[in-house]
């Protein structure tokens, strides 16, 4: 054999060897020890997503588990939580919302939590009582579902899984608790943290902002309170008009100031709902009366009352709606918070308008002035470049103008309210010829008016006005300093004329040259 074909030939034999170690190593090295990694992975979870003897999907990381329910045991009582779309309630021993921190908190443990160590393989019944397994401290019960590739799988009993975790008493060496999970007799260690997470009483599982409403949902208010009794109802494009004790528009602003108020106030406690508890309460007879209803649902009722416990005083909250009752404890501001005054309801913005509405404007500069008028030659598109002066003088009006006022007229808010449908607007300098300005839609419909009237006396820099309300307002004049006098304020600045009869345009101080 020549040297050729004996070097190729060695060269071919530690291929093949190298493949086969390769191979070995792979098939028999490599891939047992992922697939025992993977095992390891599953069955050191507290909550395993893969039943015992089951090969890992999707290479090892399979989805993450749905909790649907949840059964807490901690404290001496019993409670059941469900899944209802993407909130969490309580079932028993009462029903209501969850606090869903504190869910979040017990599946985000379960999800995540694994075992730091095996404690005891073969416990005895006194090894359990020392580790506080014998009975347990507490213990949580878990039904979830593994979603397939799409999701699903909620229904599919090969899908579902259920655990029961057991906690014993605290490792006072490292801060670990002592577990034990389902059947398993072993005893394992796990971290601090899922003791912490696990062992919620019925308080921690109640949702403590009970008083929560969102005014978004809400189509009409009714308060009765110690100071003030007052009725709301949601106009038709969504703003609040007070309809008791006065018939004015509400301050949208400061209703969602107040419910945020009531929303902040948490429950300290939750005593045993009864007729009898609720008399002893003072809710038959409370402080504040409120109901609130609902764009969908039933109404909402909110009772709060104030009581002598000793030589303290304490402040209770009833919230019912439908068949569902809570009752709780809260903080003594929620006395006030929806004891509010028209003052503070009523809104201060002058004008009720949609600026996109707005397709024409005419300016009264008042003493006798002829009116200024502009309209949008664009209105379909709503340009600011079709704003054009109509009369006294005609014109492109300045864009950047236009909308400046415009902003200025849909914000401008009083500084105090005054009476109310009045009978003689002239006392306050309020006539037809008074200046103002009219907003108008395409086809001259008014929108929305205002009025100026004289100084207000004893102070200085405030005048009297009227919006769209039939009630007196006062308005500082300084931010009425840029309304119109004459065309000239609106209308865009005339090229200036040169001398040889150009445009007067320069580039660098130097005259363009004309063609």
């Amino acid at each position: 054999m020549r040297q050729t074909e004996k070097t190729l030939f060695t060269l071919i034999a530690v291929a093949v060897a190298a493949g086969g170690l390769g191979l070995y190593a792979w098939f028999g090295v490599k891939e047992p020890e992922e697939k025992e990694v993977q095992r390891k992975e599953q069955t050191e979870k507290i909550f395993a997503t893969s039943e015992p003897g089951e090969q890992p999907k999707n290479a090892g990381t399979p989805a993450a588990p749905v909790f649907t329910q949840l059964t807490v045991q901690a404290k001496g009582v019993t409670a059941t939580l469900e899944r209802q779309g993407d909130t969490w309630r309580l079932t028993s021993p009462v029903s209501g919302r969850a606090d869903k921190w504190t869910v979040d908190n017990i599946t985000s443990q379960l999800q995540s939590a694994k075992f730091k160590s095996t404690v005891d393989e073969s416990p005895t019944d006194s090894d359990l009582e020392k580790y506080g397994l014998k009975p347990p401290v507490f213990s949580v019960t878990a039904k979830a579902y593994v979603p397939d590739t799409s999701g699903g799988g909620k229904d599919d009993p090969s899908r579902q899984r259920t655990v029961t975790l057991y906690g014993g008493v605290e490792n006072t060496f490292d801060g670990s608790v002592y577990v034990r999970r389902d059947e398993d007799p072993k005893v394992y260690s796990a971290d601090g943290s899922v003791r912490y997470a696990l062992e919620k009483d019925l308080y921690a599982l109640r949702d403590k902002e009970f008083l929560n409403l969102d005014e978004a949902s809400l189509n009409a208010i009714e308060v009765t309170a110690k100071a003030n009794s007052y009725a709301l109802e949601r106009d038709t494009d969504g703003s609040w008009r007070l309809t008791k004790p006065s018939a004015v528009r509400a301050d949208g602003d400061r209703l969602k100031q107040v419910l945020q108020l009531l929303k902040a106030q948490r429950a300290l406690s939750f005593p045993t709902d009864s007729a009898e508890e609720r008399t002893k309460l003072g809710l038959d007879k409370p402080v504040v009366d409120a109901r609130f209803t609902l764009k969908e649902g039933e109404p909402v009722r909110v009772r709060i009352s104030q009581v002598k416990e000793g030589a303290a005083t304490k402040v209770y909250a009833l919230r019912e709606q439908g068949s569902e009752a809570t009752l709780g404890e809260v903080p003594e501001p929620t006395l006030t918070a929806l004891d509010v005054g028209l003052p503070e309801l009523r809104t201060k913005v002058l004008l009720s308008f949609k600026r996109e509405d707005v397709k024409r404007l005419v300016f009264h500069p008042g003493a006798g002035a002829a009116p200024i008028t502009l309209a949008n030659t664009k209105p379909e598109s709503n340009s600011l470049e079709g704003w054009q002066v109509e009369s006294p003088k005609a014109g492109k009006a300045q864009s950047v103008k236009v909308a400046s006022l415009i902003n200025l007229l849909v914000s401008l808010k009083a500084t105090a309210l005054g009476e109310a449908n009045p009978k003689k607007w002239d006392k306050y300098g309020i006539t037809d010829m008074s200046r103002g300005v009219s907003l108008q839609d395409a086809s001259g419909k008014e929108l929305a008016r205002l009025w100026l009237g004289s100084a207000v006396p004893g102070k200085e820099g405030i005048v009297y006005a009227r919006g769209s309300a039939a009630e007196v307002a006062e308005v500082e004049q300084v931010r009425l300093s840029t309304l119109p006098e004459r065309p000239e304020d609106l209308l865009e600045a005339a090229p200036t004329a040169a001398a040889d009869g150009g445009t007067g345009a320069t580039d660098g101080g130097a005259p363009l040259s004309q063609p």
